[in-house]
């Protein structure tokens, strides 16, 4: 990978503190340096034409740098040192890239699923093999600890898992003896051309989320990752085609919202995957859905806790770490704990578990909360908790101006909490994207869960009690997608879904396997005729008069004789039985 990013790491270097210089330093040595497969090229996704580098884009199987004059940079949160840059790809760049994905998908998707799977096998073995230098470049461009960055290559890696067996999650359904002789078969079939945006927060989790379900179940992708993070991205999509999937059937573009208004409008794009905020997503899916296109749209969050006073020793540690955890940065964080009666006696202990978080540069030993991605994100927050406060909330911990020898420029927030906020606080209304925390009050269970679902976010929630009865009523009544009993953030394993409800999402197509394959195959259903020792298919079939599917059965069946004795394969005893007619008319009537 890696004279370039060397060159890279030592113009960060040169303007960082001694501290970063040396975890930059060792960052350079350790890609220079290779412990596994010798035979990738050579950062081959960096173009070094200019001073700083700038990001290929991945069109039918090359790293082909981008004939904008357009350019994006790539900061390192910690510093705010540009460390590279990213091309607002042009609209034929962007035409070669959907134009290789739909050539490429008229023989991808005739490749068996078994072989399909073997690839996604040695697809995951490459990414665990190569964790620690995907994690790296995460820490560097997005700012997360390097735990929390193995953390979003894990998540993600689970779904390539999940698609080395995803054969039988293809499988369709059947039906015998609808009518007389009448059986339906229904297949699942890939769609074509599908594209995925992905956002800055989880630079592999959210890619590795789309791409390889979508592809082993027979598509081609387009890829759009975050003009902000597309680092680990770029080094997936490498090791994707190292594991041996086809030139075109995974492409990678780079823009902003140039490139998001082409992948809503390109026609040849059948399906959009996305993950991101309330504003993005819900353009995007009435841009592609005014198109005609499939749109999976997952969206923004408040997720609440509910703290009964019944809680379990450790709920509040396991509050902090949901809510400062990836400095707040992630749509299932914590945001919102609702203490039910004596609850709110748990908020000093959290209040002390938060103090306890170090702040500081996501590659440093011993941290907790890194930075968060912009200097425009550390402004927003910082406002917003300026104006809880002006709106009569209560600064228990104030995480503003958090003092970082060394980092004096990065986005550094230190954990916040708040107490004494109401409905109308915006601390409340809004969602923060940041290492916060606020406190509301209820003085039942029943208020709690009304509190919870007028909330207009659905993403999820839970409760920390240890009544059994309190735990299935919260369960049974709370209207959000994924709910937690003394879990802080239920999330899903793959093979279940991430259902995320109201205005967490658009459409009704949720995230993970059997969801994705919703989104990404087609399910027809094709009539299976057995009549007169015949059979044939039809796909649709149309209610016609029993004479004349009489003279295509035997059509069929004549075609179907011949060809089988032009290739010397033996006759099945049915392609032998002469056409007969028959008196049944209502044969095929299955109204």
């Amino acid at each position: 990978m890696t004279h370039i990013l060397s060159s890279t790491f030592s113009r960060v270097v040169s303007s960082s503190s001694p501290r970063h210089a040396n975890t930059t330093i060792h960052l350079a040595n350790r890609l220079r340096n290779r412990r596994c497969i010798s035979n990738l090229p050579d950062a081959a996704w960096l173009s070094s034409l200019s001073d700083t580098p700038v990001y290929s884009n991945l069109i039918n199987g090359q790293f082909v740098a981008s004939t904008s004059s357009e350019l994006i940079d790539v900061t390192d949160p910690a510093t705010n040192n540009v460390i590279s840059r990213v091309p607002q790809t042009t609209p034929s760049e962007l035409e070669s890239a959907v134009s290789s994905a739909k050539i490429a998908f008229e023989s991808w998707r005739n490749v068996p699923i078994q072989q399909r799977q073997r690839i996604m096998l040695k697809y995951q073995d490459l990414i665990r093999r190569y964790t620690d230098d995907i994690a790296d470049l995460i820490t560097l461009e997005q700012g997360k600890t390097l735990t929390d960055a193995k953390g979003d290559i894990f998540r993600g890696l689970e779904v390539v898992e999940s698609a080395c067996y995803l054969g039988p999650s293809l499988m369709g359904e059947t039906l015998g003896n609808l009518s007389d002789g009448l059986d339906c078969v229904s297949y699942r079939q890939p769609l074509g051309v599908c594209a995925g945006i992905a956002p800055f927060n989880f630079p592999a989790m959210i890619p590795l989320w789309m791409f390889p379900v979508a592809c082993t179940a027979g598509n081609t992708f387009v890829m759009k990752p975050s003009e902000k993070t597309p680092g680990a991205c770029m080094m997936l999509a490498n090791l994707a085609h190292e594991a041996g999937l086809p030139d075109g059937v995974l492409n990678v573009v780079h823009g902003a919202k140039d490139a998001v208004d082409f992948i809503c409008d390109a026609p040849d794009i059948r399906a959009i995957s996305f993950v991101g905020s309330n504003v993005a997503g819900e353009y995007i899916h009435a841009r592609g859905t005014g198109n005609g296109k499939r749109v999976q749209a997952n969206l923004g969050a408040k997720n609440h806790a509910v703290i009964l006073p019944d809680a379990p020793e450790g709920a509040a540690k396991a509050i902090a770490g949901a809510a400062f955890g990836a400095a707040g940065q992630r749509c299932m964080a914590l945001s919102a704990v609702v203490f039910v009666g004596e609850g709110r006696n748990m908020l000093p202990e959290i209040v002390a578990e938060a103090q306890r978080y170090k702040v500081g540069c996501g590659f440093d030993e011993g941290v907790d909360v890194g930075p968060l991605i912009s200097e425009e994100s550390k402004k927003r927050v910082e406002n917003v908790i300026a104006q809880s406060v002006e709106q009569g909330a209560i600064l228990e911990l104030d995480g503003r101006g958090v003092a970082m020898n060394g980092y004096e420029s990065g986005n550094f927030v230190g954990p916040t909490v708040l107490s004494n906020i109401g409905r109308d606080n915006v601390a409340y209304k809004k969602e923060i994207f940041g290492p916060v925390l606020v406190c509301l009050e209820a003085e039942t269970l029943d208020e709690a869960i009304d509190l919870v679902n007028a909330n207009p976010y659905g993403n999820g929630t839970g409760i920390f009690t240890q009544s059994g009865a309190c735990a299935r009523k919260f369960v049974h009544e709370i209207d959000v997608g994924q709910v937690g009993v003394n879990v802080p953030i239920p999330v899903p394993l793959p093979f279940f879904s991430f259902t995320g409800s109201r205005g967490s999402i658009r459409g009704d197509v949720h995230f993970c396997k059997s969801f994705y394959l919703s989104l990404f195959c087609l399910f027809p259903v094709f009539i299976r005729c057995y009549m007169l020792s015949f059979f044939t298919f039809y796909s649709h079939a149309p209610l016609i008069p029993i004479r004349q599917m009489e003279s295509r059965v035997c059509n069929s069946t004549l075609k179907s004789k011949q060809s089988h004795r032009h290739g010397n394969i033996q006759d099945p005893i049915w392609a032998e039985q002469p056409c007969q007619s028959s008196e049944k008319s209502d044969l095929f009537d299955i109204s």
